[in-house]
């Protein structure tokens, strides 16, 4: 391990996941949460959960809140649901509480092997097209209509010209593959919204703005937490998170080379406890459940192996803490053209749904579409399970299907005709 080789793969993860510091508090911001605060809880749950990653699970990963839980706590939960934000948050706790000893007890792979492949990829893909949406709608490119539901909105001026003009440079940066393309995206389309009178800047550097009106501001109501809205609540960030990381370290650990002979990777049970520890630590700062960054990557390309990348990582974040004015200025404009691109990011994995097999591709597509257009992730899981389950059981596919399956597709169905 050369020093100088993790520090530099630190530094450049840092900089293709830095944008989370810009859109986790634009997005949760709309549940009433404060702003500035958001944004030091969201750098401190950073910095908590990827020390967690350099040494307990001693691997070259960032850990930080997850594009689509943000979205499902902040449109599912608080809006759709209607629940404040501090239920949302008691949720999140929840989760890392289960997701913890899931890791502890090595029993996630039996969770995660219960759900079929297809709906995984399904789930995936779905919440791209809604964090895609999310970011269309705070840009000002499409907007409500009474008639068609959704519509195109104003490009040709305000800040539908600006996403527009900023999915044209955060596109390209990211064709030619600049190193940071999403942050300098931002930055870009920020600048650029000075002179059109949207980016209202108010000075670059500042101590970091307090955490108090988010910290451990979790609810352990038990009428709230023993409901069944909460067991939907925390189940669906379980599975997304669950999935997610899974998915997300596979990937990663497979670039460091980390793995046995026959393709095992290693220290993945470490990851997972590393993981859970910042969704706990996460919650009791005041923001939304964490997962490994993918774009962790990028570190890895450059050939981070160790933990000391993951703590370098972690040493950015907090030296960003005391750029909060810049981060806060940025506006929905200039975080509508990365919430795009991520959403593309999410879609690769359907393209191996087996689309002839419609007890695969119908459940899959039925969970991919509704989680957007329902504007709810849980909503498109709900029905991707319970269509799975009765499409193969009409077809005996019974082979197809853990226990644990028919109890999810039971207490969904009990959800939609007693909820």
């Amino acid at each position: 391990m050369k020093v100088s080789t993790e520090i530099i793969a630190g530094v450049t993860t840092f900089l293709a996941m830095s944008y989370i510091l810009a859109v986790n508090p634009s997005l949760l911001q709309a549940t009433g949460m404060d702003k500035s605060a958001l944004f030091t809880a969201t750098a401190l749950a950073v910095i908590l959960g990827t020390l967690a990653m350099a040494f307990v699970g001693k691997l070259p990963f960032g850990v930080g809140p997850g594009m689509g839980l943000n979205a499902f706590f902040t449109y599912t939960v608080c809006g759709a649901m209607g629940y404040s934000w501090q239920f949302a948050l008691t949720a999140v706790l929840l989760e890392g509480v289960i997701f913890f000893i899931l890791a502890v007890t090595n029993a996630w792979k039996h969770v995660v092997d219960a759900i079929p492949d297809s709906l995984k990829k399904a789930i995936g893909a779905g919440i791209g097209l809604f964090i895609a949406m999310v970011g269309l709608k705070s840009g000002g490119v499409m907007v409500d209509d009474p008639d068609t539901l959704i519509a195109m909105g104003d490009v040709s001026s305000g800040p539908g010209l600006l996403s527009m003009l900023g999915l044209i440079i955060t596109g390209l940066l990211v064709a030619f593959d600049i190193p940071g393309a999403l942050l300098i995206g931002i930055i870009a389309t920020t600048l650029l919204g000075i002179p059109l009178g949207i980016t209202r800047m108010d000075g670059v550097a500042s101590l970091p703005p307090s955490v108090a009106p988010l910290l451990c501001k979790v609810e352990l109501n038990p009428s709230e937490v023993l409901s069944f809205d909460m067991l939907t609540v925390v189940l669906t960030f379980l599975c997304v998170d669950m999935f997610g990381t899974v998915g997300a370290l596979l990937s990663l650990i497979g670039g460091t080379g980390m793995h046995d002979e026959n393709g095992r990777p290693y220290r993945l049970n470490p990851a997972f406890l590393a993981n859970s520890i910042g969704v706990m630590g996460g919650a009791l700062l005041g923001t939304s459940s964490q997962t490994v960054f993918v774009e962790s990557a990028s570190g890895v390309a450059q050939g981070g192996r160790s933990g000391l990348t993951a703590f370098t990582i972690a040493v950015a974040f907090a030296l960003s803490l005391f750029f909060a004015p810049l981060f806060l200025a940025i506006p929905g404009s200039a975080v509508c053209p990365v919430l795009v691109i991520v959403g593309l990011y999410m879609l690769p994995p359907i393209q191996h749904i087996d689309l002839s097999d419609y007890t695969e591709s119908i459940p899959a597509f039925l969970c991919f579409i509704l989680i957007p257009l329902t504007y709810g992730i849980s909503n498109g899981i709900f029905v991707g399970v319970i269509s799975y389950v009765v499409l193969n059981m009409c077809k005996g596919n019974w082979h197809k299907m853990t226990p644990l399956m028919y109890v999810l597709a039971g207490l969904f169905i009990l959800k939609f005709v007693f909820l």
